[in-house]
């Protein structure tokens, strides 16, 4: 034991007195020496692992190279439990508890023994948890994703997670495929442990955190089965140890310049909407000055390459074995900041400069994009005063300018009740609205923006109408689909005042969302709105609805903005 070293652990395990004794003591009982307290890196290994998260339930297996590259690199590797937000299963969505599993993280780091930090990432809302409580500590920190699962394949053809879902059960309802074939392809399509292997939300931010430099090359793409995975994991274990001899804290890593890549990347991929939300509210915890008209501005000439389902037709298997996001940033060079740094040790250029893209029909080249102009349209009028975002890789051209009279459902509820109605009053020109779904008005902000069509109109051939909403859509998900409108219509934003027939004008180009009614009219339906209950007003729900900002800001808690370190804390005994 060395009282003079300087790693945080010692402040538990460096002391002769009781205390010391007692922490030492306690971690003896699991086998371990005496040497490994000796001052030697401590990386705390956060992991995801739940079985009711089938994307992240091979943790157990993958943390055992985790924790080999730890030790071989002279570290002493302790996993603890976080909440694990598991997207398939979590109600009323996993978007509510992205911030309680971030406070989750922030303080088993802050209250534990550790010098560094590996975050174990995998389904959707559990890489932007262990990166926001992460950055509220600021300690050495790396992150390794789980992977994606193998592609799908059912009767001979490649379907995708999530994007074939909805395709399939739009098919369904418009009586070209059967119920029975619908259920066979359940089996087909998640075949093996990972995340949804389209270019869905789960692959997105584990694109952006290769993007932003805080995991090593090539951790987006790799199979969660394939055995590089497990070796890339090994190397962040590794890489854990040096970072902390480097004292190479998170704010280091996350600048302003490794977001700029980011939203640049993400245009190139065509990623997920939801990637808007959660790098926002990484941003605000880090401390780097990060807005919505940022997301356009940056994106907004970035062509998308990626040729990958929702906006494609490959799946993540192809997108690695083409070159996976080294690759994408190759082709991209000349926008991005090469010189941040990475937690590789070297920069964003260091790290590409030999990097060759084996499948140009996977990974087109600048001069053959998916879409010219990608990113994320952020749309602004007075029915969006703080923005909406539409992802325009994922919409159809021939809606991206559209006037039409606004179909409303005050809740989701009340949505799945009429839009089979045969009389409903809609036809394909209508623009669908739904009101409630915001971070207040689920709560949560839940995944239910991509609104099936009216099956009247599937049956006719229509496959995509110009939909509006307070929500979310899984990055799976596609269409011409406005989303994250704010402020929500529970916080009484105009969203709030659109009734049945109103005229809504969407034009991306010109970034306008606008609501086509009088301001008298609207004012007189203002003094008449009001603020709907919350479902739970107690517990933690109750504490999320008072506290909870809006989508423009990311969605965080207003007191968990900002960093608050990782002071050691006063003894315990």
């Amino acid at each position: 034991m060395t009282k003079d070293s300087k790693r945080r652990s010692q402040a538990w395990f460096g002391g002769v007195d009781k205390d010391g004794f007692i922490h030492r003591s306690w971690m003896k009982n699991g086998g371990l020496p005496d040497d490994v307290f000796d001052g030697r890196p401590v990386i705390g290994i956060c992991n995801t692992f739940s079985e009711f998260t089938p994307c992240n339930a091979h943790f157990r297996e993958l943390v055992t190279d985790i924790k080999a590259g730890v030790l071989e690199a002279g570290g002493l590797p302790l996993e603890f439990p976080v909440f694990s937000c598991g997207e398939s299963n979590l109600r009323p969505t996993a978007m509510l508890f992205r911030n309680l599993a971030s406070m989750d993280v922030e303080e088993a780091i802050r209250g534990n023994p550790m010098d560094g930090v590996i975050l174990m990432a995998g389904c959707d809302k559990t890489t932007p948890s262990l990166l926001m409580g992460a950055a509220s500590c600021d300690l050495p920190t790396i992150v390794i994703s789980g992977g994606p699962m193998l592609n799908g394949n059912f009767r001979g053809k490649p379907i995708g997670s999530g994007t074939d879902v909805w395709k399939f059960s739009e098919e369904v309802r418009a009586g070209t495929m059967s119920r029975q074939e619908f259920m066979d392809a359940e089996s087909a399509m998640s075949r093996s442990p990972g995340h949804c292997m389209t270019m869905g939300t789960a692959s997105t931010m584990a694109s952006m955190v290769e993007a932003l430099g805080v995991a090593l090359p090539t951790n987006a793409a790799w199979p969660a089965v394939d055995a590089r995975r497990a070796r890339l994991a090994r190397m962040t274990g590794r890489r854990a140890v040096a970072m902390v001899k480097e004292d190479m804290r998170f704010s280091k890593v996350l600048t302003r310049r490794a977001f700029e890549n980011a939203i640049k990347i993400n245009g190139a991929i065509g990623g997920s909407t939801n990637a808007v939300v959660h790098l926002l509210a990484i941003a605000g915890r880090i401390g780097v000055d990060l807005s919505l008209e940022d997301w356009d501005r940056l994106g907004r000439d970035v062509p998308t390459i990626v040729d990958l389902m929702p906006s494609g037709k490959y799946l993540m298997e192809d997108f690695c074995y083409a070159g996976g996001i080294p690759a994408v940033m190759k082709e991209i060079s000349d926008l991005l900041h090469l010189d941040a740094l990475t937690v590789s040790g070297g920069s964003v250029g260091d790290n590409i400069a030999d990097v060759v893209n084996h499948n140009p029909d996977v990974i087109r080249s600048r001069s053959n994009p998916l879409v010219d102009s990608g990113g994320i349209a952020v749309l602004k009028g007075n029915l969006a005063p703080d923005g909406a975002v539409l992802k325009p890789s994922a919409a159809s051209p021939h809606l991206m300018r559209h006037r039409g009279r606004a179909v409303v459902f005050e809740t989701i509820e009340d949505f799945h009740a009429r839009i089979d109605d045969p009389n409903l009053d809609v036809d394909e020109t209508s623009v669908l609205v739904l009101k409630g779904a915001g971070p207040r008005g689920y709560p949560g902000m839940a995944e239910v923006g991509n609104m099936a069509l009216p099956s009247k109109l599937l049956e006719k051939g229509v496959r995509d109408m110009v939909r509006v909403s307070d929500g979310r859509m899984s990055g799976t998900a596609y269409g011409t689909v406005v989303l994250h409108v704010s402020p929500e219509a529970a916080a009484g934003g105009p969203l709030a005042l659109v009734e049945q027939g109103d005229f809504i004008a969407l034009d991306v180009e010109a970034r306008t969302l606008v609501l086509d009614v009088p301001d008298d009219e609207l004012a007189r339906r203002r003094a008449a709105w009001k603020e709907p209950v919350p479902p739970m007003t107690s517990g933690y729900q109750g504490l999320y609805v008072r506290t909870v900002m809006q989508a423009d800001t990311g969605a965080d808690l207003d007191f968990l903005v900002g960093g608050r370190g990782a002071k050691v804390p006063r003894e315990s005994h």
